[in-house]
C-alpha cells in the first residue's frame, strides 16, 4: 500500500508560528506574516493587533527568515534599523530562546513569534501558515 502524506510536497518546517491567545485567527497567510515581521503591518485581516517577536539566532530563526521573510538575519537587522531611524517602526523584541519567546508571547497581547517545531510552549496558540 502507498501512504500519501498531505504535507509531503511542502518543505519540512523547523519551526512553528505561535501567537498570543488574544489573536483571533488560527491561520495567517505567508504574505501577512512577512508584513508583520517586516513592520509593514501591525494588524491582521481579522483586525487583531499584532507585535512580532524575533529570536536572536538558531535553526528556527534562520529557517523562519528564509521561508517567510526572505532576508538573512543581517539584512533584516539593517532593514529594521533603517525603519527605526526614519521613525516608521520600533525594533521588534528579540529574545534568546524558544522558552523566552513562548513566555513573552503567552503574556503579551497580540504577540506573534516562532519557536522550534519540537518546542513545548504553554498558553499560546499555533498559527497555521497558508
Amino acid at each position: 500500500a502507498i501512504f500519501f502524506c498531505a504535507g509531503a510536497n511542502l518543505p519540512a518546517a523547523d519551526f512553528k508560528v505561535i501567537a498570543n491567545n488574544s489573536v483571533k485567527t488560527s491561520d495567517i497567510s505567508s504574505d501577512e506574516l512577512k508584513g508583520v515581521f517586516l513592520a509593514t503591518k501591525n494588524s491582521l485581516s481579522d483586525g487583531s493587533h499584532v507585535e512580532p517577536v524575533l529570536q536572536k539566532s538558531g535553526a528556527a530563526h534562520e529557517a523562519f527568515l528564509k521561508e517567510y521573510v526572505g532576508k538573512t538575519d543581517a539584512a533584516l537587522g539593517t532593514y529594521l534599523r533603517s525603519l527605526v531611524f526614519t521613525g516608521k517602526a520600533s525594533m521588534p523584541k528579540t529574545l534568546a530562546s524558544d522558552a523566552e519567546v513562548g513566555d513573552y508571547v503567552a503574556k503579551t497581547k497580540g504577540a506573534i513569534g516562532y519557536v522550534s517545531a519540537g518546542a513545548t510552549v504553554a498558553g499560546v496558540k499555533t498559527l497555521e501558515v497558508k
